[in-house]
């Protein structure tokens, strides 16, 4: 019915169709791209946090006693891994874990950066089963970010990101703190 409304010459007339496609899919197109790059950003962030508290566990694994400087020295390295994104959105748990004499894995000592510290003699939660046989030890790295984004169109609020490392002792059979 529109058709009839209007004269000929407008119903063929097709210039600055172009114009309007454009300005209906640019908005759907740049959000689109937004939300991929946040989301880049995003497992970009994660991965990097993952490395940080991996390379935090491996660096105590490899040293037989470890003390309250050489923890906060290994903590800085993990933190300083975390550029270009926000190190203060990184927490960092580093906890040695043995099997008791039924096998129940126990934490021996456990030290945060940013993150609460386990209970000396507690059970481990969440530890893979058959891990440790009794009487082995390994060390926990704990891991917790919360990124938020930079451009905040798609990805609104922060995601917050988990994830642990264990690493077996190298130069001893135990990591002792002091």
């Amino acid at each position: 019915m529109l058709n009839r409304l209007l004269p000929k010459r407008f119903r063929r007339d097709e210039r600055g169709l172009a114009a309007v496609e454009f300005a209906l899919l640019a908005p759907v197109m740049i959000l689109l791209y937004c939300g991929m790059a946040e989301l880049t950003l995003a497992m970009m962030a994660e991965r990097q946090a993952a490395h940080s508290a991996s390379v935090v566990g491996d660096l105590v694994a490899q040293t037989p006693t470890m003390d309250a400087i050489q923890m906060t020295d290994i903590f800085n390295v993990g933190t300083s891994i975390m550029k270009p994104f926000a190190a203060a959105a990184l927490s960092v748990r580093v906890t040695s874990v043995k099997a008791d004499a039924q096998g129940v894995p126990r934490v021996i000592w456990s030290q945060g950066n940013g993150m609460g510290v386990l209970t000396v003699g507690a059970p481990v939660q969440g530890f893979p089963a058959n891990l440790l046989a009794v009487g082995d030890s390994v060390i926990q790295a704990d891991m917790s970010y919360s990124f938020t984004s930079p451009i905040q169109q798609v990805v609104t609020i922060p995601l917050s990101f988990g994830q642990s490392f264990y690493f077996k002792p190298r130069r001893s059979s135990e990591v002792i703190f002091h």
